[in-house]
């Protein structure tokens, strides 16, 4: 009996922000990707706890970044990627504006 792979969806803002990603990166994580849409589950993934079951965040150190994207596998016949970032500029992103915040707030 064959395997049947499920088709990989993408909300659009996931998609654009990795596009961003180095493309050695790129690589790696649709290699992992393919895994999940085969049924299976890359080394690099692991559940993102809090969310529900079937959500999973590949993690991917790289080049002394941190990659990540984050996908579902139990909505429809899909595996839907509904994040990636690179962890590095998030934490910036939130440690601004908390910089920010702390000057305003009394």
């Amino acid at each position: 009996m064959t395997r049947r792979t499920r088709p990989v969806s993408w909300i659009k803002a996931a998609l654009k922000a990795f596009r961003v990603f180095p493309a050695e990166a790129q690589s790696i994580c649709l290699t992992a990707l393919t895994i999940a849409a085969e049924g299976g589950k890359a080394d690099l993934a692991k559940p993102l706890h809090g969310l529900g079951a079937g959500v999973f965040e590949i993690a991917l150190p790289y080049r002394g970044a941190a990659f990540r994207v984050v996908y579902v596998v139990q909505l429809g016949e899909a595996i839907w990627v509904v994040h990636a970032f690179q962890k590095k500029r998030d934490i910036e992103v939130i440690r601004d504006r908390v910089r920010r915040l702390k000057g305003i707030v009394p």
